[in-house]
This record gives C-alpha cells, structure tokens and sequence, in this order.
C-alpha cells in the first residue's frame, strides 16, 4: 500500500528536500521510559526505520542518510551491547536483500564509515549489501556506520596527500570527491528525534550540512512515525532557504 507522502508530489520539486538525514536517536531512552531492556529499544528503533524507509522515496525523495551507529557510540556501548546492535544490522540487511521493496523502488544501499573495523562476519554482509544493490540507480540510501564527521574529513585529506595532490588545485570541489559521500547532493534536511535536551548533529555529515535546514524533535525515535515525517516535509516546504544569499 502506498503511504500518504505520495500527496506531498503535488508540491513543486524545489520546494522538497533532495537529500535527508536522519538521526533516528533516543531508542535506549525510550527503553527506560518503559521500562524495557536496551535491547528492545535498539529492536523497535529498527522497525520503526523499517516501517517509514521507503515512505521517503513515496515522497520523491532520492537520497536518504541514516546514522546507525558513530564511532563514538561504538567506542562507548558495551560488547554485549554492540553485538546486539550488530545482530539488528545483520538482520537489517537480510530484510533489504530478501524484500520487494529494494527492487521495486531500485534502491542502491551503501554502508559508509570506517567500516574496516566492524567485525569480519559483519563485513561480510554489508558486502552482500552493496553487491545486491550496485546496479540500482533510482533512489539511493547511505547507512552511516563506525562513522564520525571529522573523521570523514580526516580519511579524505589522508587520501588526498597519497594521491600527491598538488596544494593549490585543492578546494570544496576536490575536498568533495574524496569524501565517503562523494556520490550524494549536499544535505537539505536533517531531522533528529529524542531532542528534549538540547539541539545538536553530533558529527553527522559535517561537510554536506554547510546549508542545511533542521528539524529537532521530542520524541524519541521508536515514536516516529508517517505522520510525522509528513508534517516534518510540509514545514520543510514553507522554509525559505537562502543558503548563504
């Protein structure tokens, strides 16, 4: 069944986000306010991103952000912590592979961050992830895992001194081409739930959200919902965005 975002098709294309990030936070929290495990915080936050992932591209939405897991979080949680989050991946990836929607809506997934430090088996599947979808070209999904936004730019001017890039052809431009989202449009909006305490991105995306519109949220991700993220794009849609003019 198609969701109710195909309505907002209706409004003109500039005036639609491109590019959204999300950062789906406040599942551990959530957890606690229901005294429930961690565990089934991290496991409902997942099907709440299963449930509304492909509503983005009913909207017309191409390109879509999510942050998984930062590699301060990684550094933080604890083991048995991580392997349930790495268990919910897994399971993640099974799903997109398995499932209809992939296809149908021709998604090509990527899994983005230094993800040489994931276990091997994990490695493996994300593998199997970007295999899968390499030929889709219609709609495109980035999974920010074992990421950080500094470290984005730290990994991409490391490469750039190993290609021996003369000095002064360096600029945005080139700066871009070697990030881990060299193939992705600056990014319009980014939406971050579970905000009852502040407003802030956390190193996410730190290059491509120069411009960026935001949307802090109360609720904690596990309560986000269609309804919501079509409220989240008609607000969107009222914005003026004078990107520096």
């Amino acid at each position: 069944m198609a969701s109710k975002l195909i309505e907002l098709r209706n409004i003109s294309d500039q005036r639609l986000p491109h590019h959204i990030g999300i950062i789906p936070d406040g599942n551990r929290r959530w957890a606690k306010l229901n005294n429930l495990k961690t565990k089934v915080g991290h496991l409902k936050g997942y099907k709440s991103l299963k449930k509304i992932l492909y509503s983005f591209f009913d909207a017309g939405i191409q390109y879509l952000t999510v942050y998984a897991l930062s590699l301060e979080n990684a550094q933080k949680r604890s083991e048995e912590e991580l392997k349930y989050i790495y268990k919910i991946i897994i399971k993640a990836i099974n799903t997109i592979i398995k499932g209809e929607d992939t296809v149908k809506n021709e998604v090509r997934f990527r899994v983005i961050g230094r993800t040489e430090l994931l276990p091997e088996y994990v490695q493996k599947k994300v593998n199997e992830l970007h295999e899968f979808t390499k030929n889709f070209k219609k709609n495109f999904v980035n999974l920010l895992i074992m990421y950080d936004g500094q470290a984005e730019i730290a990994d991409a001017i490391k490469k750039i001194i190993a290609d021996n890039i003369n000095p002064d052809l360096i600029d945005k431009t080139l700066i871009k081409k070697y990030l881990y989202t060299s193939d992705f449009p600056e990014v319009d909006l980014i939406i971050r739930t579970g905000m009852n305490d502040g407003a802030r991105i956390s190193g996410f995306l730190l290059w491509d959200a120069s411009y960026s519109e935001f949307k802090f949220r109360n609720e904690y991700w596990p309560q986000y919902n269609e309804d919501l993220l079509y409220q989240d794009l008609q607000e969107y849609a009222l914005r003026n965005r004078r990107k520096g003019k």
